[in-house]
């Protein structure tokens, strides 16, 4: 794949004058704003839209400014505490669940080198050695405001929701740390700029399928999105960590930190796996403003993908989240490192077509084969079938000699046959 545009590197960073970072500041913080009222409007009409459902349609044109009231609505209304908060951290939470997710998307690169006001830079905020690393920080300490905000509520819903989240973001945090060092592997580097750069020629959503397919996984336990949003539960935890926090700005602000969560998680998928603001086609351009516009799409389905998501699937069982996270994902992640970096050994080296092919076919047989032990050993695994078979058996039995023992009125399984009466006379009770 061929692109028109020069790739910045960490060399053409810090060299801006003072009042271009101001207006790009500026600029992102706008966009990231506007892209939250659109953001909420987009997924409530997609998902009414799935549902045969209009959705928004009274606020503006197509129901575009009901985001809009609705901020408005929640900024306006009276700001309520509870007796029994800590109001200092109480107030602190929402605050840390969104500056955090503002700086996340300063290493985000939007574009390449463009022409600002006669000044060319890149269209992108800062870069760093490690950036990567820095968005993993931003997005773990943004759960501390979901815990604060639980354990400030002093109240028992709310800090469950906090506890759950807080061993959520543990859990999958590992997977997803593990599905970017194969990027780092192939790309040499931690710099955002640089990891985009180096996929000119081939995306590494190809290259590292299996990781991007991870990622993609503890996106959503990260970000706490359907099917993952444990933190909170209309069943067992009402609203979880935000149970006590009114429709008032603090809410207001909750809502924006998830949001930004979320918008990170894509903008990161975009970044590391799906070739950043490359086109998809060499032929197309890429190169300034346009580069811009192929990062936008990307990212709009990126998030469309998150809505869509959303819209089919349940919440999974809180047990069924931290199995996935700790039993699967780390394990997968694991074997599939192991093979990556055995390539890229390989690779380095000066090898023949035919050494590198049997290097690569020992390694996956390696994995296959430790995998294959792993199924045929796993005693748990084995042990929850065997539990299960024999639960549904008694249950069986159970409800056979005592068919109202299910809590329904059913008729007993072993009526007697009636040989030459009809079914009406059996109704009616006649002889």
């Amino acid at each position: 794949m061929i692109h028109l545009a020069t790739d910045p590197t960490l060399s053409d960073f810090g060299k801006d004058p003072l009042w271009i970072t101001i207006v790009k500041t500026v600029f992102f913080f706008v966009l990231v704003m506007l892209g939250i009222l659109f953001g909420v409007w987009y997924e409530r009409k997609l998902i009414s839209r799935m549902q045969h459902r209009y959705g928004p349609n009274r606020a503006g044109k197509f129901g575009l400014l009901q985001s809009v009231a609705d901020g408005l609505k929640m900024g306006l209304k009276e700001d309520l505490f509870p007796n029994t908060v800590d109001k200092v951290l109480y107030l602190l939470a929402p605050v840390i669940m969104v500056i955090p997710a503002f700086l996340a998307f300063s290493i985000t690169p939007f574009a390449g080198m463009v022409n600002l006001f006669g000044v060319e830079t890149p269209l992108q905020l800062l870069d760093l050695p490690v950036a990567v690393l820095f968005m993993l920080a931003m997005g773990a300490i943004s759960v501390y405001g979901v815990v604060l905000a639980g354990w400030s509520s002093r109240s028992p819903y709310a800090l469950l929701g906090g506890l759950r989240s807080a061993a959520q973001v543990v859990s999958y945090e590992i997977a997803m740390g593990l599905s970017f060092v194969g990027v780092f592997l192939f790309a040499g580097t931690l710099s955002t700029s640089e990891i985009v750069g180096a996929q000119g020629d081939l995306w590494y959503v190809i290259l590292l399928l299996p990781s991007f397919l991870i990622y993609v996984v503890c996106m959503f336990g990260e970000a706490a999105r359907i099917p993952f949003d444990l933190p909170e539960g209309e069943g067992e935890l009402v609203g979880g960590f935000q149970t006590e926090y009114s429709s008032s700005l603090k809410f207001a602000l909750i809502m924006m930190g998830e949001y930004l969560h979320t918008f990170t998680a894509a903008g990161i998928a975009v970044t590391l796996f799906l070739g950043g603001w490359h086109s998809p086609v060499g032929f197309l351009p890429d190169d300034g403003y346009w580069g811009f516009l192929w990062f936008f799409i990307k990212f709009a389905l990126a998030f469309s993908f998150v809505v869509w998501v959303r819209a089919s699937l349940p919440r999974v069982r809180y047990d069924q989240l931290m199995a996935l996270g700790w039993k699967v994902l780390i394990p997968v992640n694991l074997a599939w490192l192991l093979l990556v970096a055995g390539i890229q050994t390989v690779r380095g080296q000066d090898m023949g077509t035919g050494d590198w092919y049997w290097a690569v076919g020992i390694t996956a047989l390696i994995l296959i084969a430790g995998l294959a032990i792993w199924a045929r050993f796993d005693t748990a695994n084995q042990r929850r079938k065997e539990v299960k078979k024999t639960e549904v058996d008694e249950e069986y039995e159970t409800l056979r000699s005592e068919p109202e023992a299910g809590g329904f009125p059913v008729p007993p399984l072993d009526l007697p046959h009636y040989h030459g009466v009809t079914r009406k006379e059996v109704s009616s009770g006649s002889n």
